[in-house]
């Protein structure tokens, strides 16, 4: 393992051997083995994102708790949580925390990715990927249609909740404490923002 693969943040990962930064595929990526690292694609260009936190996982799994409670409830659709292939595109792949298809997307569903725009992805963001969360994947799935997108920041306790509005995110706003979150994607979902952040540990 190379001093740039043990950097607590994502990286462009120049050093695996296959394509040329650029033109990765799907099918470039999905033929990755015998390596331990967590990868994703934007447009053409493999990164390499680090692994996560306990704190974070914590974060991840609460919220996908209560989306699946939510979601479970209604007969909806599915919850899935990292690590999921969605392949927005054919060279750009990503992994997100928190995934929800709702059951009009089922088509999107294959045996071990998803392809296509999920209705709601989630990015728990550290120090480390907040630029690449905020912006390159921002974009990327602006561009795929996804319909919503909520970047949670685990040392604010906040959630911001970004719509799709033609080909860019509109910020809904920004929520913390006992705010509940006004998805239009998961309308009547009434859990206080505080809830995703309780932690066993505290």
């Amino acid at each position: 393992m190379t001093t740039v693969e043990k950097l607590p943040m994502v990286v462009a990962a120049d050093w695996v051997a296959g394509s040329d930064q650029g033109s990765w595929t799907y099918a470039d990526y999905a033929a990755l083995t015998g390596d331990e690292c967590l990868y994703e694609v934007v447009n053409g260009v493999l990164y390499m994102t680090p692994a996560p936190s306990w704190s974070h996982q914590e974060v991840v799994l609460e919220i996908a708790a209560h989306l699946r409670s939510y979601i479970q409830l209604r007969k909806l659709g599915g919850v899935f949580v990292a690590p999921i292939d969605v392949a927005l595109a054919s060279n750009t792949v990503f992994q997100p925390d928190v995934v929800v298809l709702l059951k009009t997307g089922r088509d999107k569903l294959r045996d071990n990715h998803i392809v296509g725009a999920p209705d709601l992805v989630v990015e728990v963001v550290s120090p480390g990927s907040a630029l690449y969360d905020r912006h390159d994947k921002n974009v990327a799935y602006a561009q795929a249609g996804v319909p919503e997108y909520w970047i949670v920041d685990t040392a604010a306790h906040t959630v911001e909740l970004l719509a799709l509005e033609g080909e860019k995110y509109r910020l809904a706003g920004v929520f913390q404490g006992k705010a509940v979150l006004p998805s239009k994607v998961l309308p009547g979902f009434n859990v206080a923002v505080e809830k995703f952040f309780e932690s066993a540990w505290s």
